[in-house]
């Protein structure tokens, strides 16, 4: 197994988009938050929330300004209209950081020794002669391997969360529908 290969192994296209997938998922709850503020600053109740598992339960029609400030002039103000405005945030600066250490080491050894002892002998008696030869060899062999392997692994995963204004659009649209709710209000005054 070789070092190029465990990199290759190293799934960083699932990690960037799981961290895009993340980051766009956190940012859609952070935009319905950020909304839900705003309505609350225009003076309406937020939607009752609905219990895990079960739908939303229809919103009250037609919403009731019922979140207001009353002032020493004997009037109603919502937030907005006394010039609060809802914070958004967005994700402006996200790091992945990944530290990878592989390490691998072989180590191959071997080893041979041999002893190599001849002998003869020869010799005669009246017509007969004999001769011997003899040889014997010792061997002794050895043989090791080492096979180490290490890896180490770090992250960090860092985001940047700041506030930005709410969008302008959004802004007038929610002090147009509070101009209407007032003079559409008879006993407002």
């Amino acid at each position: 197994m070789s070092i190029g290969t465990e990199m290759q192994n190293t799934p960083f296209p699932e990690m960037v988009r799981t961290l895009g997938i993340g980051i766009a998922e956190a940012q859609y709850e952070l935009d319905l938050v950020s909304l839900k503020i705003a309505r609350m600053m225009a003076g309406y109740a937020p939607d009752p929330e609905p219990e895990e598992g079960q739908p939303a339960p229809p919103p009250a029609s037609p919403p009731e300004r019922n979140m207001l400030v009353k002032l020493g002039d004997g009037n109603e103000y919502s937030l907005l209209e006394l010039g609060f405005v809802p914070t958004f945030y967005q994700f402006v600066d996200t790091l992945i950081e990944l530290k990878l250490s592989i390490s691998m080491s072989r180590e191959t050894n071997f080893s041979r020794s041999s002893t190599q002892v001849n002998a003869s002998v020869s010799g005669k008696v009246g017509f007969f002669s004999a001769s011997a030869k003899m040889s014997v060899s010792s061997v002794s062999a050895s043989y090791s391997s080492k096979y180490q392997y290490s890896a180490e692994g770090s992250s960090l995963l860092r985001t940047k969360l700041v506030p930005v204004p709410a969008p302008a659009v959004l802004e007038e649209r929610i002090r147009s529908m509070i101009a209407a709710t007032m003079t559409e209000a008879p006993d407002n005054p």
